[in-house]
């Protein structure tokens, strides 16, 4: 039972730290990435300043002093004049583009193929007398190495998420099984409680039906008054009885983990269903028909598949007005089979769909002393279709009706 609620909260767990980390993965490669950007920039600034003060004005032209200057292997250095022409040129790592004499400062990417991806930075070069600028230095320097440690960085960032993802998730686990284990055992003991009780109610209830049923039996030593409060006692205890049924019903269900599987024929428990409700439903004018499959057999506990059926046969004829139809239906497609109880009653309001399943719950509650309903039947049947490896889902519109599907292990099913 608490199977899924460990998976879904190893899943949150799970997908609470991917994000907590991925975020922190990201601000450590955005710090780390621009600290790169910065100091890589810089050494081209820096570069282009000192190369700026080899390159002088002379007579009739410019005069550059390489030999001053120490570049790496992977940095080039490139002077140009005022109209942008090269005059000299020092290392390989060079953009092969035209310098850009508009802007005085200039970042270039360069990515064609079978060339390594550059950066250049241009620097104007101003002479100090008249303050005219007399050339341009464009120093340049490959991207290789700082890509390169880029996707180091990836590459550890992902291989840490995904590591410490993993670690996390058996962590994970074992915490949700941790935390999990008192809950479960104190389900246990609640379930365990309840079946107790259930059982030892069901003398005493049996004591008071009786004894009410015999009193109703000889109303002539009975006063009229009385015998209204007899009635009273005996319709509290047919529901009383219900009810502790119900519950040792749920309670042995939840505590069974494989069920006594025989072959059981489902048309033949679903024909004998129809005969049996028959009469109710015409009572109310209502229309029971049935649409079965003659040859249908499923290999399951028969007293509890009998259980569901009735269940929901019961809760369509109930909730359906006078002058309704409730349709079953069950089919075989290859070795699937699918049942379907459809009504065209009350209907059910779509913010209550995801809550008829659960234990108690009642969409009209000021009603259910009078029904005899105790808000379990919708519980028993999930429990019994989960118990055989199906599954139950409803569809329902308020003032049309509703239709209760249950579908057994397959892949190809009907739908209502």
């Amino acid at each position: 039972m608490f199977r899924k609620t460990r998976y879904q909260l190893t899943v949150a767990y799970i997908g609470v730290l991917t994000v907590i980390l991925m975020v922190f993965a990201f601000a450590v490669r955005f710090t780390f990435v621009n600290t790169l950007e910065s100091q890589f920039n810089n050494r081209l600034k820096n570069l282009a300043k000192a190369a700026a003060f080899n390159m002088d004005s002379e007579l009739g032209g410019l005069d550059v002093d390489e030999e001053e200057i120490l570049i790496g292997k992977q940095q080039a250095i490139e002077w140009f004049d005022a109209q942008g022409k090269l005059i000299a040129k020092q290392g390989k790592y060079r953009l092969k583009l035209p310098v850009n004499t508009i802007k005085s400062t200039q970042t270039q990417i360069q990515t064609q193929k079978k060339l390594s991806p550059i950066r250049g930075f241009t620097r104007p070069v101003i002479n100090v007398k008249d303050e005219k600028i007399i050339g341009y230095v464009r120093v340049s320097e490959s991207l290789t190495d700082l890509n390169s440690t880029i996707r180091t960085l990836d590459l550890g960032l992902s291989s840490g998420v995904v590591v410490a993802l993993i670690l996390s998730g058996f962590g994970g686990i074992w915490l949700t099984n941790r935390a999990m284990k008192p809950i479960e055992e104190s389900f246990v003991r609640l379930k365990q409680f309840t079946a107790d009780a259930s059982h030892e109610l069901r003398s005493p209830l049996m004591a008071i039906k009786t004894n009410a049923s015999v009193a109703l039996k000889y109303p002539e030593g009975i006063r009229e008054k009385d015998e209204e409060k007899f009635n009273s006692i005996a319709s509290a205890t047919n529901q009383m009885t219900r009810l502790t049924e119900d519950l040792l019903l749920l309670a042995r269900t939840d505590k069974v983990s494989a069920i006594h599987q025989k072959s059981v024929h489902l048309s033949l428990i679903l024909s004998d269903l129809i005969q049996l409700y028959e009469p109710i439903a015409q009572e109310k004018d209502i229309l029971l028909t049935a649409k079965l499959n003659e040859d249908l057999y499923f290999s399951g506990d028969e007293a509890l598949l009998k259980q569901v059926f009735t269940n929901l046969i019961q809760n369509a004829i109930h909730y359906t007005s006078t002058g309704g139809l409730v349709t079953v239906e069950a089919t075989k497609i290859n070795s699937k089979i699918v049942i379907n109880v459809k009504d065209t009653g009350i209907g059910i309001a779509p913010e209550n769909i995801d809550k008829i399943f659960e234990r108690f719950f009642r969409v009209d509650k000021s009603r259910s002393y009078q029904t005899g309903n105790s808000g379990l039947g919708l519980a028993i049947v999930r429990e019994i279709v989960q118990l055989h490896k199906g599954t139950i889902s409803v569809e329902s519109e308020l003032g049309v009706g509703s239709c209760f599907t249950i579908r057994f292990p397959g892949k190809d099913f009907l739908s209502c």
